[in-house]
């Protein structure tokens, strides 16, 4: 049995990216987060496994309280998961992330980053 954890399509509005001009105004970055548990039974107890707000808090201290502008999403998605990963019944991460407004020299396409995290 594999249990996994989720939270799709939480948009953060942040200052973040590679040119100097993307910090100045906040831009939608959209998270993905899914965590894999190793196979246990489940007890009803939160602590044995992830909360969904765990999530959403990890994001928000990357995206929201960075003392400097992320340069790249790559980094973003590191960060993530740096702070999730502490978490000791979590076995796999894969980190998500969209950039729908990234500055493209022609319209059309989706920028994206994915990360996957396995523990040894």
């Amino acid at each position: 049995m594999t249990i996994r954890v989720a939270l799709e399509a939480y948009t953060v509005m942040a200052k973040h990216g590679y040119y100097s001009h993307e910090h100045e105004n906040t831009q939608p970055f959209v998270f993905s987060v899914w965590a894999t548990l190793p196979n246990h039974q489940i007890s009803e107890e939160l602590h044995q496994t992830l909360n969904y707000a765990d999530i959403q808090i990890a994001i928000d201290a990357v995206m929201l309280e960075s003392e400097q502008p992320i340069l790249l999403m790559e980094t973003m998605a590191q960060k993530v998961v740096e702070i999730l990963s502490v978490k000791s019944q979590i076995q796999t991460l894969h980190v998500r992330i969209e950039k729908p407004d990234a500055p493209l020299p022609h319209p059309g396409g989706l920028a994206v980053v994915e990360l996957e995290w396995a523990r040894n």
